[in-house]
């Protein structure tokens, strides 16, 4: 038994915190639910107090999603051909290019070599395994389809890499437009402008309010540019920081789902997610209210987080899963509860979600396709517009002085 203090909350939004002897945090995250909790964070006190932090959700400290899918890829392959859990993992180990994976994985082979389970071990890592590969790792134990259950891994590992690879493909285009333009602006007003400035001074001109405030802008930041750098990443610092706290991580979560074009793409992608990660957790054999609680957990945003929860809670008390996300028609399409309703008429829900997966993943990457071309011209106006307003505050003061000859 092991002392977690906790941080826990209920669906009317009460929070709890307190500190709770369990064998695990799942034991732990049991005892919370039967109080009408539900377990959001749990640290074990050390026996000299200090603290270590678990996370719930579905984290990548130091081990890249590419490992770990080339990992259960492998890992699946060596058990279909008879090949000894302990053995496998030692020549992954080996193969590994990560250090820390390394570690993890000779630490886990260890592990099952003295007796101890292998859904067991990889609760020792919930930064590298998350809760829902331990999951499905452990109903494969129990049901001896272990083979399949990697099977199963494999893909929802693949289609997570395949839909965060296209998303981040998409947006390198404009981001390094944006930056380039920056760039090249802060070096104009840096390098061009204070030596125009001293031309129009020596020449006596009257400035026009534009041109003063760039000069302005470029003599502040030709004196003040290590002010600049490091008031930049206080900026950034403070933005990281507010971000993750409960309030920041709403607001964030509640712009991005009103952004224009963005919006469309994030709901698209979570609902993916959603309907993926639910359907291999059906397939799996894992109970429909627990899927939720572990679909939660991988979900980023905070709206979809708590609209799967509130629908773990409905099932939980005999609602359908169709039924109970009907009120979350604003973040998930009504096209998910539609087949989410006919899974549940035909008792194929599995299956349907993996193919309304599919669909969501097909019209994702189209549009991740068009996207570059669809911002391009936002890009194009508000590069002008820039240009536009620098070159006419510069050249305005040289008309002035030809007309003055």
């Amino acid at each position: 038994m092991a002392l977690y203090s906790f941080f826990a909350k209920s669906l009317k939004g009460e929070e709890k915190t307190g500190a709770i002897e369990a064998k695990s945090v799942q034991q732990l995250a049991a005892i919370l639910k039967e109080q009408g909790f539900l377990l959001i964070r749990a640290e074990p006190k050390t026996e000299k107090g200090k603290k270590k932090a678990i996370n719930l959700p579905f984290l990548n400290r130091g081990v890249s999603l590419t490992e770990k899918l080339m990992f259960t890829r492998n890992l699946q392959v060596m058990i279909t051909s008879g090949l000894s859990l302990p053995k496998a993992l030692r020549i992954l180990s080996e193969q590994s290019k990560s250090k820390k994976f390394k570690q993890v994985l000779s630490k886990i082979e260890d592990n099952i070599t003295k007796g101890k389970n292998f859904s067991d071990s990889l609760e020792e890592f919930p930064e590298v395994f998350s809760e829902l590969f331990r999951n499905m790792i452990k109903i494969g134990e129990e049901t001896g389809e272990l083979d399949n259950i990697l099977k199963i891994l494999s893909r929802q590992i693949e289609k997570e890499h395949d839909l965060k690879s296209k998303i981040q493909g998409a947006l390198i285009y404009p981001a390094v437009i944006i930056f380039t333009m920056i760039g090249i602006g802060i070096l104009m007003l840096i390098m061009v402008v204070p030596t125009l400035a001293k031309t129009f001074e020596e020449l006596k001109i009257e400035l026009p309010i534009t041109t003063r405030i760039v000069i302005g802008l470029g003599n502040f930041l030709a004196n003040n540019w290590l002010f600049c750098i490091i008031g930049f990443f206080v900026v950034v610092f403070l933005f990281g920081t507010i971000i993750k706290t409960k309030r920041g991580k709403k607001t964030a979560d509640y712009i991005v789902l009103k952004i224009p074009i963005i919006s469309t793409l994030v709901k698209k992608t979570n609902s993916a997610y959603t309907v993926r990660t639910l359907s291999s957790l059906i397939a799996s054999g894992v109970p429909i209210v627990r899927s939720l609680e572990i679909v939660s957990g991988t979900l980023d945003n905070v709206y979809y987080k708590t609209a799967i929860l509130d629908a773990a809670e409905k099932v939980r008390k005999g609602e359908k899963l169709s039924v109970s996300l009907s009120p979350y028609t604003k973040i998930y399409p009504s096209l998910v509860l539609q087949m989410m309703e006919v899974g549940e008429e035909t008792g194929e829900t599995s299956s349907i979600l993996a193919k309304l997966a599919d669909f969501f993943e097909e019209d994702i990457a189209n549009e991740t396709k068009n996207l570059a071309s669809v911002i391009e011209p936002f890009l194009m106006l508000i590069i002008g517009v820039v240009i536009g307003f620098f070159a006419v505050s510069m050249v305005q003061p040289m008309y002035s002085m030809l007309d003055a000859i």
